[in-house]
This record gives structure tokens, C-alpha cells and sequence, in this order.
């Protein structure tokens, strides 16, 4: 059975237990062994990120929830741990839950975007360029990973296509 790590900004939510139980379920009946962030010895800074390393280091593959998480990217740490598993060549598939682009998520967050006919590229309220691949994350997420419009479910049943 494929070990598979469960990436993503979930163990922040307040029904992180539920939601824990409920992931390891679901990829048990897709026929992988789990390996969720949620299971951890003590909640020490230190000893979550050495208990994450190893179980990425155990992992086959990575399933990354990379939906926007305080703000218009991922979290931060998922995408650190897709990077981790990106540099061991795992196979990755991260899931996002409705179809968009960075482009679209910049403008719903922080208002209009305006076109720099000089560069040829869009500028946020702030002059900032914004990525615009028609990606639905950045370049270095979107790029290396298998990205599927869905839940887990979906992800772990394009892992589960990817493997065999």
C-alpha cells in the first residue's frame, strides 16, 4: 500500500480531529496508508516540523490541499512541503476546490488590476506584477504538481489513476 502525506492548511481548522479521522478514512478506502500533519507527538514547533520531515520522508507521494489560506495563495507550509516532495520526486497532486487563475483570486482580493501596456503585463494596486499563466497557483506549484478542481476524494482518485 502507497504511503501517502496529507498535505495542507487543514490541521489549522478548529474540526482538525473530524476532519483528520476523516482524510485517513477516505485514503484508506482508496487504498493508500495515510500520513496525516494532524498526528503529532507534542506541539512544539521543532518537533512538528521533524515529525513532518520524516513522514514526507516515508511518503510515496503527496496529496497537497492548495486552496487559497489567508489570502489568494496556499499556506505557506503546504507549499514548502510540496517543494520538499517536488526535490525527492514524489508525484504530487494538489487539489483546489472551485476553477480560477492567480490573476482572478489578486483581483477578487485586493481590488482592480490595471494592464502595464508597457510591459505587457497586469499590476496590482500596489505596482506589483501579478502572475498571469492562467495557472491557478503560482508557477512553482502549479508546474510540478498534477492540480485537480475538487475535494480529496478527487485528488487521491488522480493519484490513484497517476500510479497505476
Amino acid at each position: 500500500m502507497k504511503k501517502v502525506y496529507l498535505a495542507g492548511p487543514d490541521v489549522f481548522f478548529p474540526d482538525i480531529a473530524q476532519r483528520a479521522t476523516l482524510h485517513k478514512q477516505l485514503c484508506r478506502e482508496k487504498g493508500f496508508e495515510p500520513l496525516h500533519p494532524a498526528d503529532q507527538p507534542t506541539l512544539e514547533a521543532a518537533d512538528i516540523y521533524h515529525a513532518n520531515i520524516a513522514m514526507l520522508q516515508q511518503a510515496d507521494a503527496v496529496v497537497a490541499n492548495l486552496n487559497p489560506f489567508r489570502g489568494t495563495e496556499p499556506d505557506s507550509g503546504t507549499a514548502f512541503e510540496v517543494g520538499f516532495a517536488t526535490a525527492r520526486k514524489l508525484r504530487v497532486v494538489g487539489y483546489i476546490g472551485k476553477r480560477t487563475t492567480v490573476r482572478a483570486q489578486v483581483a477578487a482580493a485586493l481590488g482592480p488590476l490595471v494592464y502595464d501596456d508597457a510591459m505587457g503585463v497586469w499590476r496590482d494596486t500596489n505596482q506589483n506584477l501579478v502572475e498571469d499563466f492562467g495557472l491557478p497557483v503560482n508557477l512553482m506549484l502549479a508546474v510540478p504538481c498534477t492540480i485537480v478542481f475538487g475535494e480529496l476524494a478527487d485528488a487521491l482518485d488522480a493519484l490513484r489513476t497517476q500510479l497505476s
